[in-house]
């Protein structure tokens, strides 16, 4: 691995041979392509916010709430996922997730009233932290490649399932906004049967993780650096995904597009991009550099005519592949703590941001004009990279010593990560 001239380690996985990103064993795959599914709900209700509007006789921020509950919940869902899981295991605490995501899409999808929709979004959002949280530490414990493949594959999943959800969003709500709740119950109830079928179950950590274990990492300078940080990015980051198809106002086909697009370029950009960004200038001024490129990207979008928006709306996607990528390095490897304690630590402060942003943009717009949620937005991510140049130096670790360490602990623990 080599460590980057501004700060945290950054290798490229691909040289890894045997071991390569793609040279998985069937129960990395399994779990791999849960996330994939995973992930699609969170992007699946953007080309149908209009829609599902339109069907509940609700406004904007009334929809909006629908990522506000979801990621309120899975925020303080992280203080749980790693105390279930050291008691459980990882392939339950994953089964359990899943079970738990079928039940309250499906029921999503019956709804009949918006407050009903987004009292079933905190509990599939219940579900999804269960899950999402597990998966990384189990794709890391059992990948072929080390840490970093590990990662990377994660981020993959990410990137296809945030390119894939509008897309089969805008398919399946077409023809109503209740069917894409159904497909990505279905789709989940499969993953449910693969996880079952090819993931063995992990071996538990000698030590039990406590409720509160989370919020004492945060105690490390470091790691509380990396999840400020990561606070105003997500605000920004969910700016882009839950408002910005109130302001694009299209079809959710058109609308579908867009969002397919955006996350396309997340996805390369998290897998192919940034680890050769990281290599050559290092992974804190990439992400201080693509963070203000974020914040110029929404300023523009937010201003710009429809053409704009949209053009900036897809490339809002390459700069938040590259920090995904870099802010779940940081998250991992940036402090002593155990894995799967620093990441649910982290993941507690950032996920705040996304329950915020998408329910504090429509009230600015109703407090100003439908610009000035942008410019908040390009405000948050400045501060992000603000707090990475301020703190650079908690947010370096000698990457020797940190791979050590966690080889070590990949052996003994594989629960609880993004």
């Amino acid at each position: 691995m080599q460590t980057g001239s501004g700060g945290y380690a950054a290798g490229d996985p691909f040289d890894a041979g045997a071991g390569g990103l793609l040279r998985q064993p069937k129960a990395v795959w399994a779990t791999a392509g849960a996330s994939v599914v995973a992930f699609m709900g969170i992007g699946l209700v953007d080309p149908i916010l209009p829609s599902i509007a339109s069907g509940l006789d609700a406004t904007a921020g009334q929809v909006s709430l629908l990522f506000t509950s979801y990621f309120l919940i899975t925020a303080v869902a992280m203080l749980v996922t790693g105390f279930v899981s050291s008691r459980i295991g990882g392939k339950k605490t994953l089964l359990a997730g899943l079970a738990l995501v079928v039940v309250f899409a499906g029921l999503a999808g019956t709804s009949d009233s918006v407050a009903q929709l987004v009292g079933y979004r905190a509990g599939w959002g219940l579900g999804n932290a269960l899950f999402v949280s597990t998966a990384l530490a189990v794709i890391v414990g059992a990948a072929a490649g080390g840490s970093a493949a590990a990662i990377l594959l994660y981020e993959s999943a990410l990137g296809l399932g945030m390119a894939c959800g509008p897309l089969v969003g805008a398919l399946l709500g077409n023809a109503s906004w209740r069917y894409p709740f159904f497909g990505t119950a279905v789709l989940m109830a499969i993953g449910f049967l693969c996880i079952t079928a090819f993931l063995k179950e992990q071996p538990r950590p000698a030590t039990k993780t406590g409720l509160l274990d989370p919020i004492r990492a945060l105690g490390h300078g470091g790691l509380a650096s990396a999840a400020v940080s990561s606070f105003f990015y997500n605000y920004t980051f969910f700016t882009v995904l839950a408002f910005t198809p109130f302001v694009l106002d299209m079809t959710p086909y058109r609308s579908g597009a867009v969002f397919f697009g955006w996350g396309l370029l997340l996805a390369v950009f998290s897998v192919l991009v940034a680890p050769r960004l990281q290599a050559r200038f290092g992974s804190l001024k990439v992400l201080g550099g693509s963070l203000v490129l974020l914040a110029a990207d929404v300023v523009v979008l937010g201003y710009g005519d429809h053409t704009t928006a949209v053009v900036c709306t897809i490339l809002s996607g390459a700069f938040i592949g590259v920090n995904n990528t870099v802010y779940t390095e940081l998250a991992l490897g940036v402090s002593d703590a155990p894995r799967p304690v620093a990441s649910a630590g982290y993941n507690f402060v950032r996920w705040f941001a996304a329950a915020a942003a998408p329910f504090l943009a429509p009230k600015i717009e109703g407090w100003s004009n439908i610009h000035v949620p942008f410019v908040v937005a390009g405000c948050t991510a400045l501060a992000g990279a603000l707090v990475v140049v301020v703190r650079r130096r908690a947010l370096t670790h000698d990457a020797e010593e940190l791979e050590t360490r966690h080889a070590t602990e990949d052996s003994v623990t594989v629960f609880a990560g993004n």
